[in-house]
């Protein structure tokens, strides 16, 4: 986030502001005391407390909508903070839409997270609308939000028009296959994103395959994490075609889609023609010996592949397969090919290097029982995101 916001609005110097616009100095404390009485709630603690800078973090403070406005009139005429955090605040739809008018006025902030705040489709309208007016977001981090098929209309409109969101990030949400065809659309005449996470929503076979297809469009979208959802063999089958189509996209997450042997060789074709792909990840994928073969050939046979790190899913590895991968890395020297048993404890290293790389969960997890109830829900779920990801077994 905090390399989404170095290219925002610059620096205080260059904005002519100085140390008293930031929330937490004079200046920006007056205005938030002064929105909290006119919005008649209790200011947080936490923002008079926080030191002046760009970056302005509130995650689990339990603001609320109400909360949400007096802040967002505070941060009206700002012009130090660049970074916003509101996750898990329970924002709602209200929220969210005081939220999206402030974004509107204040051209500084360009890095947003409202991750886990229950904006549902009054929120995704009320961000839609922003978005189409708003030139200064780059990072926009929309997960875990109850977005559904409805609110996919508004979402859609959005990405079509904006050209400025560079990462944006819808996971954990509850789009299915409507919403697959609706945002597949969008994607394919966006100019501008170049990550997109749609990762555990409900895409299936049609949904799937519409959002295949606006990758195959796509010339810009560098990053695509769509994993834990439904694609199955019709839609590996359109990700192979976008594959054959697509020459930007460096990085793509397919694991836990249901993907068995038939839409592993469809990906695997699409891999034959493809030179841009970086990495691929496919574990937790039914694809068997097989499908890894298949996989593993079409690079093979492809001597222009840019492929540097392939996950294949951990299954028991015969003979065939054994020497396949042996083979696959003399041809390719450099490449990263994670495979079978031997993938076990690397994941549980990566997974334990993980962990002791975020103190903030660690110390959050030794004193939950003082977080508020929706803090702790969301701090559970991001310890179990890890512990899933990387198939740790306690």
């Amino acid at each position: 986030m905090a390399a989404a916001a170095a290219g925002g609005g610059g620096s205080s110097a260059d904005r002519g502001s100085s140390g008293e616009e930031d929330a937490g100095g004079p200046a920006g404390e007056s205005r938030y005391l002064a929105a909290c009485r006119a919005c008649g709630v209790t200011p947080a603690s936490s923002l008079l407390r926080c030191t002046p800078g760009p970056a302005l973090s509130l995650r689990h403070r339990g603001l609320g909508p109400r909360g949400a406005k007096a802040l967002a009139l505070s941060l009206m005429v700002n012009t130090s903070i660049l970074t916003l955090d509101l996750s898990d605040n329970w924002l709602q739809g209200e929220g969210a839409a005081a939220i999206a008018e402030m974004l509107k006025e204040n051209c500084y902030i360009s890095a947003v997270d409202l991750s886990d705040n229950k904006l549902g489709v009054e929120g995704a309208k009320a961000f839609s609308a922003m978005l189409l007016e708003n030139t200064t977001i780059v990072f926009l981090q929309l997960s875990g939000n109850e977005f559904d098929d409805h609110a996919a209309k508004y979402l859609a409109d959005a990405i079509t028009a904006n050209s400025k969101v560079e990462i944006l990030d819808l996971s954990y949400n509850m789009f299915g296959d409507k919403a697959g065809e609706i945002l597949g659309t969008a994607i394919a005449e966006n100019i501008g994103l170049k990550e997109l996470k749609i990762n555990w929503n409900h895409f299936h076979s049609q949904g799937a395959a519409a959002l295949a297809k606006g990758l195959a469009a796509n010339i810009f979208l560098k990053v695509l994490d769509v994993s834990y959802n439904g694609f199955g063999n019709s839609g590996a089958a359109a990700l192979g075609e976008a594959l054959k189509a697509n020459t930007v996209l460096e990085e793509l997450n397919v694991s836990s889609n249901r993907i068995l042997v038939e839409g592993a060789l469809h990906i695997a074709a699409g891999l034959k023609e493809n030179k841009t792909l970086k990495r691929l990840n496919m574990t937790r994928n039914p694809m068997q010996s097989e499908g890894c073969r298949g996989v593993l050939k079409a690079l093979q046979t492809n001597s222009g592949t840019g492929v540097e790190i392939l996950d294949l899913p951990d299954i028991p590895v015969n003979k065939e397969l054994a020497e396949l991968c042996g083979a696959v890395k003399i041809l390719f020297p450099n490449l990263l090919l994670r495979y079978g048993g031997n993938v076990k404890l690397e994941r549980k290293s990566q997974l334990k290097a993980e962990l002791l790389t975020q103190p903030k969960v660690i110390s959050a997890m030794t004193s939950s029982e003082s977080l508020p109830a929706h803090a702790r829900a969301s701090l559970w779920r991001r310890v179990q995101g890890l512990l899933v990801n990387h198939r740790l077994c306690v």
